[in-house]
């Protein structure tokens, strides 16, 4: 079972919760890039990078018997926060379309660079399990 953490008197986020509770199996997904099952990027397009990587997270969530909906936490590492800000709508709609409308407790980061030269985003998430 999870449950969202939003005190009363808090401005509710959007899209995402400021904290979740959850008991059950955990599942730590390493960061996820863009490219695919054999290690191809097929777009520098921002959101459908994004679209890529949520892609491969469900996969490695399901070798775990786990679904979108028991993430818990979620860390987006993104190369470019104005390229990201302005790719929110389409971001919102592939999120939405893969995992859902739920809220995980969310955080994004701007970094220099990535591993991988062409990926403009890395997302790591937990899931928990329930009981």
């Amino acid at each position: 079972m999870m449950k969202t953490l939003q005190p009363a008197h808090w401005a509710r986020p959007r899209g995402y919760a400021n904290g979740v509770t959850a008991r059950g199996q955990l599942v730590f997904v390493a960061g996820m890039i863009g490219w695919d099952t054999q290690c191809v990027f097929h777009t520098d397009d921002l959101a459908g990078q994004v679209r890529q990587a949520l892609i491969n997270v469900v996969e490695v969530l399901r070798e775990a018997g786990a679904k979108p909906e028991h993430i818990t936490r979620m860390t987006w590492y993104v190369t470019d926060k104005r390229e990201y800000i302005a790719a929110y709508p389409e971001i919102g709609k592939v999120f939405r379309e893969i995992i859902g409308s739920f809220n995980a407790a969310m955080s994004a980061v701007q970094v220099a660079e990535l591993m991988e030269d062409r990926a403009k985003v890395e997302i790591e998430v937990t899931a928990v399990i329930p009981d």
